[in-house]
């Protein structure tokens, strides 16, 4: 599925510099990912270069100190990274962030300009609020149809929600520093840390890529908190 070319999205010039960009990359589509079983050991130092962002900073939620971290690389327009936000990360709050078990990372990976614009609208709206930046992101997931077919209108009104004017949401989205800082992060992930499908989880280093429910996840995070 190739990206778009020509997109409704009046927001930005740069927005075609990001399809350009994206363009180089594969067409990637969570729905062909395979199954989390499916993981992979870097054969470079992983740790190293998950350790810190190259763009953006992080929204992290769980203590620094947990045993265990879990990245997840993500598109607002991905289907299956939508179904994780809704049905799977709050189990996994409850039971391993809140309890200080697991440190949970999500790094945007965008699919497209809309899941781009989206992203950047998120860190508008959340500034260095983590907890504020998961709220607006699992609201664009609940309302991922919408902000596909209809960019421009869900994304002001998801603003203006939370006391943006459209002149602030075309503001925010056109921030060229911050789209550069997206892609900057979007290139070295795919092309040093090898994401090609969203979503794709790094869980101590440990690579897994697709969909995944709780009790495959849970099973992952009890074999690691035994040792």
């Amino acid at each position: 599925m190739p990206l778009p070319r020509n997109i409704p999205l009046p927001f930005s010039p740069r927005a075609a510099l990001a399809v350009a960009v994206l363009a180089t990359l594969p067409a990637f589509d969570a729905r062909s990912a395979p199954p989390p079983s499916e993981t992979t050991k870097a054969e470079n130092d992983i740790a190293g270069l998950l350790a810190n962002p190259v763009g953006l900073p992080d929204m992290a939620l769980g203590s620094a100190t947990a045993p265990i971290t879990v990245i997840e690389y993500s598109s607002l327009t991905c289907p299956h990274c939508a179904a994780f936000a809704e049905n799977v990360f709050p189990m996994l709050q409850t039971k391993y962030i809140d309890p200080g078990k697991v440190r949970f990372v999500s790094r945007e990976f965008p699919l497209d300009v809309k899941a781009a614009a989206a992203s950047i609208l998120a860190r508008c709206i959340a500034k260095d609020n983590a907890a504020k930046f998961f709220d607006v992101t699992l609201m664009m997931f609940r309302r991922q149809q919408e902000v596909v077919e209809h960019t421009t209108d869900t994304l002001t009104d998801i603003g203006a929600k939370y006391g943006m004017s459209q002149h602030d949401v075309e503001g925010c989205v056109k921030n060229d520093a911050a789209l550069d800082k997206l892609q900057a992060d979007q290139n070295f992930a795919y092309r040093r840390l090898k994401v090609d499908v969203t979503p794709t989880f790094f869980i101590n280093g440990e690579k897994l890529k697709g969909s995944m429910s709780f009790e495959e996840l849970e099973a992952k995070l009890t074999s690691l908190l035994k040792h």
